[in-house]
């Protein structure tokens, strides 16, 4: 992949559960190009929200570690970096929107306050050179009346406009990388629209690489030039969009997409009736050495005791099946 901007290879994540520490994030393996919007789908528990964690520096010390792998970001690896130099690049060269801003924002200051603060940080900027560039970024995510509601306090804002403002300031820097998990968590569908329409629009003015976390399928199949698929804690299938949602190499994703309603395809009448995958994730105290999907895998056999590693399909295209090894066998 040319112009990469970030590189995680072998990444684990730990955590102590019962005096034990079990992995959460399992050997996951992915590279992210500038300007590309990489989406990362799986139930939740998955390790989705915990990996993005760990590329900001914020997975909890005292309950979790990180015991092997990179995560490179412009060269750069993320995991020998001191705390310091970690506080330098949230924000000025990754930076992260939450699922829901209103525990996110601060409540007593306002919304001017909350990105005039990111780069004063930062930048050095004077108090008014940094308001004004807060007034830059509330019209850059199109914020109605941008100059009333810089000296609004979060409360005061609809669910659409903090999770604008929460954009707004994870931008105002400038970062290379954006992380956005579950941006439109609690928000109706047609401002759901609205802000996946926005990050694509600021990707492809400012060359941002997003990952977007998400459950849903139909934002990544609008959004996303790549998919990775995880499940357990591993990646279970990864490749182009188009390729993952025609023709989806793993039972896990086969299922995951039959389970995403088709208005276009199925009557209202018969919406209850959506397919939906056996079983649930096992706890990660549960997990065996073999293929973590196998107790619902309607394909399950003797050799998925062991686990598969991930095998190519196509070009850019892999899924951790051994059905892909029989299929390229025959």
């Amino acid at each position: 992949m040319t112009d990469k901007i970030l590189s995680v290879e072998g990444l684990t994540i730990e955590f102590r559960i019962g005096g034990r520490f079990f992995p959460v994030v399992d050997g996951l393996s992915f590279d992210l190009a500038r300007g590309e919007m990489l989406g990362i789908v799986g139930e939740s528990g998955c390790g989705k929200s915990t990996t993005a964690l760990a590329i900001m520096g914020l997975v909890e010390e005292t309950s979790g570690r990180v015991p092997a792998g990179e995560i490179k970001l412009n060269g750069e690896n993320l995991l020998q970096t001191s705390r310091r130099r970690m506080r330098q690049l949230r924000g000025n060269d990754v930076a992260m929107i939450f699922q829901e801003p209103m525990s996110s924002l601060n409540p007593v200051f306002t919304v001017g306050e909350q990105i005039a603060e990111v780069v004063r940080l930062h930048h050095g900027a004077s108090r008014k050179a940094a308001m004004d560039h807060a007034y830059d970024m509330l019209c850059k995510v199109h914020i109605p009346a941008p100059e009333k509601r810089l000296h609004q306090y979060p409360h005061e804002l609809s669910g659409g406009m903090r999770q604008r403002v929460m954009i707004a300031i994870a931008l105002a820097c400038g970062p290379s990388l954006l992380i956005a998990d579950e941006p439109t968590t609690a928000l109706d569908v047609t401002v759901q629209a609205q802000i996946f329409d926005l990050l694509q629009e600021l990707r492809d003015a400012t060359g941002t690489a997003i990952i977007l976390i998400t459950h849903d399928m139909g934002a990544v199949a609008e959004t996303c030039q790549r998919v990775l698929v995880m499940y357990a804690g591993r990646k279970v299938e990864e490749g182009p969009v188009e390729a993952i949602l025609t023709e989806p190499s793993h039972p896990y994703t086969s299922g995951l997409i039959r389970c995403t309603p088709h208005l276009d395809r199925d009557p209202p009448a018969q919406l209850p009736m959506l397919p939906e995958i056996p079983g649930i994730v096992p706890p990660v105290t549960e997990l065996g050495k073999g293929c973590p999907f196998r107790p619902r895998c309607p394909h399950a056999h003797a050799r998925c005791a062991d686990m598969p590693p991930v095998i190519p399909v196509s070009a850019n295209h892999g899924a951790a099946c051994w059905l892909q090894e029989e299929e390229r066998a025959a």
